[in-house]
């Protein structure tokens, strides 16, 4: 049946089974549209859903505590999140995950007495939110993309105690209380607006990115194409020779430190800056003194104190060994190494170990090749990111 005004009897109000925010379609729409057209009171927060978990209105108790707890003139859970999460950042430097292992100490155990209150913390904040604003809907708990962060590292922390339970060690779910600290991103608006900001604006370096990409491709393969296997070159004794039986020596020269500056020579067939020639002269260890060995082999049997054998002469041959420097990180044998020694060349940090390795192998002029790659990537680069024309 309807009234003289054409408008239906029935109760205009429903709600949809499977919204918990009790919105419905249009739910904050109709819901004002109902209380002017029924003359009834305004909501005491406008801005959530009238009607959470199908029967909780903003004035039914215990969600009126709730509402209370989590709006602006209320900022008590706030304020305590950024305490708790100052905390939470003080603990996760104080843990030792080496020494912690079984954590027997006291300081550990304390530590893990403090997690278990953050943890808690944080789960009961969320359960109040829910409890607040509802859990699906687009002003909802789960509505606001922070919130779902916040949600996502709680259920880790609940799924990390049940494994706990368990006796079962799931070290990766034990790494997500990392993110616990980004708690207060969503705590502080402003903090939150940068943050947003820094994101939207990821998409437009694109083309910075693409031109990155470019540079690395193309001085990649042109340090494929110059040095490949360069980096390898080492000083060899000759096929024929062998050292005395007492003599400890390699079948190549090291240094001192032969894994960050090896001696890196020349191949014949090269134009590089140094060669087997100049291989330094051994020394050998006389009481308090160095003695410098000056005498070849022939003389390996009638040698004093004053005389040694200098092995090192022997070192002649400049061929290709087992391994590159830094522990076989930096080179040019393939594309993807050559990016990652570009890569290290362009942060400027150790870039001229790895021009003066270069140098050695190739030729004095492969100093272009890196000053070019400075200039074209580290200086335009700094001034697409900050802006700069």
């Amino acid at each position: 049946a309807e009234d003289s005004e054409g408008r239906s009897s029935l109760p205009r109000t429903f709600i949809r089974l499977n919204d918990l925010s009790g919105l419905g379609t249009g739910g904050r729409e109709r819901s004002g549209e109902e209380a002017s057209a029924s003359g009834g009171e305004s909501l005491p927060y406008p801005e959530w859903a009238p009607v959470v978990f199908f029967y909780l209105k903003q004035t039914t108790r215990p969600r009126s505590w709730c509402l209370k707890m989590v709006s602006n003139p209320y900022p008590f859970i706030p304020r305590t999140s950024m305490l708790v999460i100052l905390l939470n950042c003080v603990t996760l430097g104080m843990f030792h995950p080496c020494e912690d292992i079984n954590c027997d100490s006291e300081r550990c155990k304390i530590l893990q007495d403090f997690d278990d209150f953050i943890f808690a913390f944080f789960a009961i904040e969320m359960v109040i939110k829910m409890v607040a604003l509802g859990i699906f809907g687009k002003k909802c708990y789960l509505g606001d993309t922070w919130n779902r962060l916040d949600f996502f590292i709680v259920v880790a922390g609940m799924l990390e105690y049940s494994l706990n339970l368990q006796n079962v060690s799931f070290s990766a779910v034990r790494t997500v209380r990392v993110l616990r600290p980004l708690r207060a991103i969503n705590r502080v608006p402003s903090m939150r607006i940068l943050v947003n900001l820094l994101l939207d604006t990821l998409p437009m370096l694109g083309n910075v990115l693409l031109l990155c990409f470019f540079v690395f491709f193309i001085f990649g393969i042109v340090g494929v194409q110059l040095w490949s296997g360069l980096l390898r070159n080492r000083c060899f004794v000759e096929d024929n020779f062998s050292f005395p039986l007492s003599v400890e020596l390699g079948k190549y020269y090291h240094t001192e430190n032969d894994d960050e500056s090896p001696f890196i020579c020349s191949q014949p067939r090269e134009n590089g800056m140094r060669d087997c020639g100049s291989v330094p002269k051994l020394y050998e260890e006389r009481g308090m003194s160095r003695l410098q060995c000056n005498v070849d082999m022939y003389y390996y049997n009638s040698t004093d104190n004053t005389t040694c054998v200098n092995w090192n002469q022997y070192y002649t041959n400049c061929s290709a060994g087992p391994i590159n420097p830094f522990k076989g990180a930096i080179n040019f044998d393939n594309i993807c190494y050559a990016w990652i020694a570009i890569f290290q060349v362009i942060t400027l940090e150790g870039w001229v170990d790895i021009m003066y390795f270069v140098m050695d192998a190739h030729s004095f002029y492969s100093f272009i090749y890196f000053i070019l790659l400075i200039i074209v990537s580290a200086t335009s680069w700094c001034h697409q990111l900050c802006g700069c024309q």
